[in-house]
């Protein structure tokens, strides 16, 4: 038996030799065994992942550690480090928000045993933040929020109190543009289309006068305009943390938001051109103001819509798309609308306590001061200060009671513009200039020299009807006007050819008696 084994082996042995094996199987068996195994082990895994269930997702190793080793980690990190990690997906993102990691953040910066950099304000306020130290049973992100919101606002009480210096001049405070350089403010405005989808554009430039401030956005591509339904703008103040600057934290404060469905009903656009029909339109629900929508400059290649609170559109004349927004602001609150506010609700100015006026209302106004300046995106055209303005009871027409600052017939009084009435404007690829367009920028004071009107907006200037010309002047004659629900503003421009210069001959404020009745408390 053993014998026929060996032989029949033999055989099969033989046999094997004969038949040839295939080349591929042949230049298998001739590679290494390593190779070999890792062209299995490939296969092997492709058919794991065949095998996987839908809607798998493998996982890395960092998100295999358990989490509660993850927050131990995390713990090591200082704030800026830990906001940044909640941008690595969504596990971190819950992990960075943990209330521990945030409490211990906030305490070891602003809690008890350490020294206040801003003392509170009230009792209240002190009460509140001891209160918010005690408890520890606070929503996800709570103590998060709590340390933006803290490191933010810490320098509050410092810069308030620069700004109580007051320009003589101006009757407005000295240092607005240095704090809100200091405090690193800038201004972003946010559109959404009818479709819901939002964009968010950062200011291209400013430019600060002496009682106002003017922003541009021109960069970016811009939504269809036809397509617009709300325009909001934010002061947004940059968290001091060493973060990227495209995840940068930052509190943002609304001030302003604008439907522009309901501003521009009675507005068509045709062929790039505009024609307008002043009718009233209510913006901004119970504290809704009536404003006029119209057309206030325009030049070969844009035109220049006033929407409201200062805010202009840019609108390419032959493509009717945005060339940008501009916004102008006076300011008196502009710190505090750009700071104080929310990003869903604007800053709340403190309720005016009507001041103490022991003259009878039948005698008028008397007392006031005036601050004019008018100005464009480079340079100041003219600015002028005028004081002790009165005004009769029986100047009241219409609603509004008259402040006659410049007299067209007193030649003593009329002042020269420097240069010519242009509102220089840029986009990304394009620039040019709008002829009779300015911005306008006017504080008046009351008696008690409290900032009583305050508006900076841009203004275009038209040639005036026969009824406004001063036969003083041999030249053409322009009007400039503006008018809100708290007052009127009416100028006359005569354009000398021989000096080749305007000349500002007649200059008028009204203000509104219901405003009057609101500040006073009494009725004129």
């Amino acid at each position: 038996m053993a014998t026929g084994s060996r032989r029949q082996s033999s055989r099969l042995a033989t046999n094997a030799k004969q038949v040839p094996l295939p080349q591929k199987n042949a230049t298998t068996l001739s590679q290494p065994t390593d190779k070999l195994t890792s062209q299995v082990s490939k296969k092997s895994a492709r058919h794991a992942e065949r095998a996987k269930p839908a809607g798998y997702t493998r996982k890395t190793h960092i998100t295999r550690v358990p989490s509660e080793i993850l927050l131990k980690i995390l713990g090591y990190l200082d704030a800026s480090s830990l906001y940044s990690m909640g941008y690595v997906n969504k596990l971190f993102y819950q992990l960075a928000n943990n209330n521990g990691m945030w409490r211990q953040i906030y305490s070891a910066k602003y809690g008890e045993g350490k020294k206040w950099k801003d003392k509170p304000e009230t009792t209240d306020e002190l009460v509140e933040k001891l209160r918010a130290m005690d408890f520890k049973d606070r929503p996800e992100g709570y103590w998060r929020g709590l340390y933006f919101r803290t490191i933010a606002g810490h320098n509050q009480t410092k810069w308030k109190k620069m700004l109580r210096a007051i320009n003589p001049y101006t009757g407005l405070p000295s240092h607005t543009e240095r704090v809100l350089r200091q405090q690193c403010v800038s201004w972003e405005i946010t559109v959404v289309d009818q479709s819901g989808c939002e964009w968010t554009f950062e200011q291209s430039h400013a430019y600060f006068s002496d009682s106002s401030v003017t922003i541009f956005w021109s960069r970016g591509s811009w939504p269809s305009f036809g397509q617009l339904s709300t325009l909001l703008l934010h002061g947004v103040k940059n968290v001091p943390l060493r973060c990227s600057k495209t995840i940068k934290p930052g509190w943002r404060s609304l001030m302003a938001q604008l439907e522009i469905d309901s501003i521009f009903k009675s507005c068509q656009v045709i062929d790039g051109d505009k024609k307008t029909s002043k009718s009233s339109q209510d913006i901004g629900g119970d504290n809704s103001i009536p404003i006029s929508s119209q057309l206030i400059g325009q030049d070969g290649l844009v035109n220049l819509l006033l929407l409201s609170h200062g805010i202009t559109i840019g609108i390419w004349r032959r493509q009717a798309s945005i060339a940008f927004v501009m916004a102008t602001f006076n300011y008196h609150m502009l710190v505090e609308k750009s700071l104080l506010g929310s990003s869903a609700c604007p800053y709340s100015i403190p309720e005016h306590a009507a001041p103490f006026d022991d003259v009878d209302p039948i005698y008028g106004l008397h007392g006031y001061r005036l601050h004019i300046t008018l100005h464009n995106t480079v340079t100041e055209i003219m600015s002028g200060h005028f004081s002790q303005l009165i005004s009769q009871k029986s100047q009241i027409r219409e609603g509004f009671i008259q402040l006659s600052v410049i007299s067209r017939s007193s030649q003593s009084q009329h002042a020269p513009l420097s240069g010519m009435v242009s509102l220089p404007w840029r986009s990304d690829v394009l620039e040019g200039s709008m002829e009779n367009c300015c911005v306008m920028s006017l504080t008046l004071l009351d008696e008690s020299q409290e900032p009583f009107w305050c508006v900076s907006t841009p203004v275009s200037m038209v040639v005036a009807n026969e009824e406004t010309v001063s036969y003083d002047y041999q030249g053409q004659h322009f009007l400039i006007t503006y008018q809100d629900v708290e007052g009127k503003v009416q100028m006359d421009v005569v354009w000398l050819e021989e000096p080749g210069q305007f000349f500002l001959i007649n200059l008028v404020v009204y203000i509104s008696t219901a405003k009057l009745r609101q500040h006073f408390g009494r009725t004129y």
